[in-house]
């Protein structure tokens, strides 16, 4: 287990330093660039050609790799040229975010489509397992950027819930708000980014679950353990859900790491300051250093969900430790 632990973390690392090369490179080599933005388009060209030096814009694309993958190996990925601060706290600043949003998602999409899996997987009713299978194709079929549409278009109809955004102005301002009421204007903004996240991901989840449990009901350990007289509930909700465990917990490290690395398309819908609006953002501004680090902490959410799921699957079944 140690030696593949190791492999697994030497596979991210890999993972991270291609990602953002490749998203260095080619935020160097698409067309414009962000002098644009920084200096205006009324400028000489004198001006425009030093703020192009200043930024390194002048250098061949090998060249800037070359020095930006120097400075990377020692942890530090440079300055955005849009904020004017250092990328990595401001990633790992926006990366907090990302991960309370996508945490919140896989929380609320395991705690229901864990157990809907489970319970579906029965062949002596079969108006349940329809229903379920029916919820869960329709959440299948529906992308997460037109849920989030959708519930937030019934957020502003009904003035329910805030439409976008992590907090409310008035809730940032008070600085005499307590604890209690900023969670809970906190929790306000997750819903509509959360249930946008987290119905796909749990219709993912109950179907993969029932597949494995109606699978490990027809194991011959479990038609033995039912002869012993062994209770339908407890053979369906121990064993059957233990034995079925292993393919559900390797989908369930990889649902995790595209959560954290792939909720862009939400962030953008919902005004929430993640990661993935930081990245839109760095693309808008030709910010090369940013774009790279928003990649790097997205290719790294990517290789630790992986790993998540190869160690869950190593705990659930001993076969896969033995192997």
């Amino acid at each position: 287990m140690i030696a593949f632990v190791l492999r697994r973390v030497l596979f991210t690392f890999l993972l991270v330093a291609v990602t953002a090369s490749a998203a260095l490179l080619l935020a160097r080599l698409a067309p414009g660039d962000a002098t644009t933005e920084l200096v205006g388009e009324n400028v000489s060209a004198g001006a425009r050609a030093a703020e192009r030096a200043r930024l390194g814009l002048d250098e061949s694309p090998a060249r800037a790799w070359a020095r930006w993958a120097g400075r990377a190996a020692r942890l530090d990925f440079g300055a955005s040229w849009r904020y004017g601060r250092p990328v990595a706290p401001l990633v790992a600043e926006r990366a907090r975010n990302t991960l309370v949003l996508a945490g919140c998602a896989l929380l609320l999409a395991t705690m229901v489509g864990i157990p809907l899996g489970v319970a579906s997987a029965r062949e002596n009713d079969r108006a349940f397992p329809a229903l379920v299978r029916l919820g869960s194709t329709l959440a299948l079929s529906t992308p997460s950027l037109v849920l989030a549409l959708l519930l937030a278009w019934l957020a502003a109809r009904t003035g329910w819930l805030p439409t976008g955004g992590m907090t409310s102005a008035g809730a940032a301002a008070a600085e005499g708000a307590g604890v209690l009421s900023r969670i809970a204007d906190l929790a306000r903004h997750l819903v509509v980014p959360v249930l946008a996240l987290a119905l796909p991901v749990a219709a993912t989840l109950e179907r993969a679950q029932s597949r494995a449990v109606a699978r490990a009901l027809e194991e011959p350990f479990v038609r033995n353990a039912r002869a012993r007289g062994i209770p339908e509930a407890r053979l369906r909700w121990v064993h059957a859900a233990r034995a079925g465990a292993g393919p559900v917990l390797a989908l369930y490290g990889l649902l995790a790491g595209a959560l954290l690395s792939g909720s862009f398309a939400v962030e953008l819908v919902t005004a929430w300051p993640g990661l993935g609006r930081l990245m839109y953002e760095a693309l808008l501004a030709r910010d090369v250093p940013l774009v790279a680090g928003c990649a790097a902490a997205a290719a790294l959410f990517a290789g630790l969900g992986t790993l998540l799921g190869d160690l869950l699957c190593a705990w659930a079944d001993p076969r896969v430790r033995h192997a």
